[in-house]
């Protein structure tokens, strides 16, 4: 009898020390998964504005973007210190650009870019009103035109907005060169002169916009330049063509380029299935 009892005490205490192990376990178990409930989890960072897709990899892609602006002095009607002003300005821009996708929504490509300003002030006087010893001073047969060439390579990443692959936000870093030349006459007659510029300027861009597809394979897109680097460098000559002067410039700028808004079309020549 005494042996059973011991042997039943034995087991019992057995049973408690096993399920002290199971409840040690089970705690050990429950403190980890509420630690790591409370620790930030990939759902509770993962913000998702990657998850639709808007370009897929392996699409092709031939764009085209333009802008044109004129201003004409009817036009405005913001400077009270000028009379008699009579002036007119055109500038026209024309970039076709290649572009391939190395990855859903990741695109590399390359842009040309053709410029061309024109304008002419026919007169201008400054009108000073009161002020002390300023006399109205004027200027006159004033003409302007300056053309240039750019070539770039620009990364695109895309963000698409909707499921279907509708809309979808453009992030664009492009590095660019561009070369000119401007003209600048003024006078007439035996008292008209001339000068010449060459330009040259080197830019690391940021070009943030919206695409939005307006047929299965075409897209609109609108891009607005915001500034970056920069880097320009002016040399002018004179009538003879004896450089009088040159200037070099540098510096770092983000600001909204209103006069860079380009407004473009893109065709895709391959689509996924997925889409």
């Amino acid at each position: 009898m005494k042996r059973f009892i011991l042997l039943f005490i034995a087991a019992a205490f057995s049973t408690m020390i096993a399920s002290a192990a199971d409840f040690t376990a089970l705690y050990s178990a429950d403190s980890v998964a509420t630690k790591s409930k409370f620790l930030p989890t990939r759902q509770r960072i993962d913000r998702k504005i990657g998850q639709h897709n808007y370009v897929y990899k392996g699409e092709v892609m031939l764009g085209l973007t333009a802008s044109y602006g004129n201003l004409r002095s009817e036009d405005s009607d913001i400077m009270l210190l000028f009379d008699n002003i009579n002036f007119g300005l055109k500038s026209a821009t024309i970039k076709p650009f290649f572009a391939y996708a190395y990855r859903d929504n990741l695109a590399v490509g390359l842009r040309f870019g053709y410029d061309r300003l024109s304008g002419q002030l026919g007169n201008v006087d400054l009108n000073l009103g009161l002020v002390a010893d300023m006399e109205n001073m004027g200027i006159s047969n004033l003409r302007l035109s300056n053309e240039s060439f750019s070539w770039s390579v620009f990364h695109r990443n895309y963000i698409g907005l909707d499921r279907r692959g509708t809309v979808g936000v453009i992030m664009e870093a492009e590095l660019l060169c561009k070369t000119g030349t401007t003209a600048v006459w003024s006078g007439i007659g035996q008292d008209a002169t001339k000068s010449d510029s060459r330009n040259f300027a080197a830019r690391l861009n940021f070009n943030p916009g919206l695409a939005v597809y307006v047929m299965p394979q075409v897209c609109v897109t609108v891009t607005v330049g915001v500034g970056g680097l920069y880097y320009n460098n002016i040399r002018q000559f004179d009538m003879g063509g004896s450089e009088i002067g040159r200037r070099d410039r540098s510096g770092l700028s983000f600001k909204l380029n209103l006069a860079d808004i380009q407004v473009g079309i893109v065709a895709h020549l391959w689509k996924s299935k997925n889409k």
